[in-house]
């Protein structure tokens, strides 16, 4: 078994993720686009009743299709609830942070640290915990939210609370496939992976959203940030690139420090260019509580929890 993942590990999957991209973006002819997508429909189950373009033959190639509008009153926002679901797909896992780890699929860990990056100390404390340093207050916790998106869900992901974004941390990696199947396999699975990190503040402290790629979603879009390029082959796994919103060239964009992009809950933030994954990392009251199933499905605004 060991064996099977090390050769999947060196398989190319950035660079075959790059080639299906290619392929994507070619123009269908008219009279092959319905025979194409209609298999990719039935092949994964996509419900075209809520595609805001139903017309098949309107999508001049698969990019366009994967990346397919809903019509807008299909995904309402849950109202009682301060956190929505970001993306529609599969909760693989959620609950409270412990020790710094976070679990991937049951049983199978990561370090948070490897997931996030390092993080500025809000003191001279060297003593806490990585958990800890995120944290603004003793009587908060640290949660976790995990959303599988199939190749059939919709692709684009939404602000799930009301908040402000100050980085962006873009991890270039592997492009590893982030089925859970696979996700058992791999330790470490989500750190390895090309990933997003899009870390700020709401109104608990700390909040981040993680859009991570998977083979053939080699383009992660966020659309305030038109300068983010994922799976281009300058960038070297293991190395990581920070853009802040908050200051331009380490200047404060205000004097106050203020910044940062601020997005409101159920707000369009980007998309994937395949199935993938988004990992919600947040601060809230130890009492927060989730009003979730390991393994249910979730639509964009359903509710995930509440105070």
């Amino acid at each position: 078994l060991f064996r099977l993942v090390a050769l999947y590990r060196s398989f190319p999957t950035r660079l075959l993720s790059r080639a299906w991209g290619r392929l994507n973006g070619v123009e269908l002819p008219n009279w092959l686009r319905k025979p194409v997508y209609s298999l990719y429909i039935w092949t994964f189950g996509v419900n075209m009743q809520e595609a805001a373009v139903e017309d098949l033959h309107q999508y001049r190639n698969l990019g366009e299709f994967f990346r397919r509008r809903l019509k807008p009153a299909v995904r309402p926002l849950c109202a009682n609830s301060c956190l929505i679901s970001p993306a529609d797909g599969k909760i693989l896992h959620f609950g409270q942070v412990k020790n710094s780890e976070v679990e991937q699929v049951k049983g199978v860990t990561y370090s948070l640290e490897n997931f996030l990056g390092p993080q500025k100390r809000r003191s001279n404390d060297s003593t806490s915990s990585f958990r800890d340093l995120l944290l603004s207050s003793p009587d908060n916790d640290l949660f976790h939210v995990v959303v599988y998106l199939a190749p059939g869900d919709y692709h684009c992901f939404h602000s799930p609370a009301d908040w402000k974004v100050e980085l962006r941390r873009h991890f270039p990696g592997s492009l590893l496939s982030v089925n859970p199947g696979v996700a058992r396999l791999v330790k470490e699975l989500f750190c390895l992976n090309e990933r997003v990190a899009l870390t700020g503040q709401w109104q608990h402290g700390f909040f981040s959203l993680t859009a991570v790629g998977a083979t053939n979603v080699g383009s992660i879009r966020v659309y305030f940030d038109q300068e983010l390029q994922t799976n281009v082959p300058r960038y070297n796994k293991g190395s990581f690139h920070d853009h802040s919103y908050v200051t331009i060239d380490g200047q404060s964009l205000k004097a106050d420090g203020e910044g940062g992009v601020v997005l409101q809950k159920g707000a369009a933030v980007g998309e994937f260019n395949l199935g993938s994954t988004i990992v919600l990392l947040f601060e809230a009251p130890k009492d927060f509580s989730f009003s979730l199933q390991p393994g249910q499905r979730i639509r964009v605004g359903e509710g995930l929890g509440s105070l």
